[in-house]
């Protein structure tokens, strides 16, 4: 991309992550690009739908936002996993109207998605070898924490209380138990949560 490009994607992005978020889901590509500072034509000629422009601002908000948080370690791997777990929440909790765009339009699939599970499986591998997790837990686990966490985040709630107390109440099924979990199904996960 050239440089006037590069700078045009990310001044439209930018203003997309805070417009959504201002404005509603229903914002128009002309504020964006108003809010941008650019020609809806140049909104146009980068995102030819707006499904694109969505998933560049999940993307964004996830390689910005969220994976920096997954970065912060403590030592304790008990405490990385689940202090990850609460960053990713708390991330996407703040950006709702983003979050449910990105549900929509089936966002899901973007690299960041996979970059963030990866990571998620790193300090998950931690956490099994030092005994702090049932052996038995995969990613997959995660992400259905994450999305059950993430299906308490209402706008009634602005400081997030419930998706902090459930995600707390999911994370001690995390523990070691003397019960195993029955295994997951055959079927590959949905992409949305892979």
């Amino acid at each position: 991309m050239r440089a006037d490009a590069a700078r045009n994607y990310e001044r439209i992005v930018d203003a997309a992550v805070v417009a959504f978020e201002e404005a509603g889901p229903a914002v128009t590509l002309g504020e964006i690009a108003r809010r941008a500072d650019v020609s809806v034509a140049t909104v146009y000629r980068r995102f030819r739908a707006r499904d694109q422009l969505v998933r560049a601002v999940f993307d964004h908000v996830l390689s910005t936002e969220v994976e920096p948080a997954l970065g912060v370690g403590t030592g304790d791997p008990w405490r990385d996993l689940v202090g990850a777990l609460e960053a990713t929440v708390a991330v996407l909790a703040r950006r709702q109207v983003v979050l449910s765009l990105a549900r929509e339009s089936k966002a899901f699939d973007v690299d960041s998605v996979r970059q963030c599970l990866r990571t998620l499986e790193h300090l998950l591998r931690r956490a099994i070898d030092a005994g702090a997790v049932r052996p038995e837990l995969e990613v997959r686990d995660l992400a259905a924490v994450l999305v059950m966490a993430l299906a308490t985040v209402h706008p009634g709630d602005p400081r997030c209380a419930d998706p902090r107390r459930y995600l707390a109440l999911l994370a001690d099924g995390l523990r070691p138990s003397q019960a195993t979990l029955p295994p997951p199904s055959s079927h590959d996960f949905p992409a949305a949560h892979r």
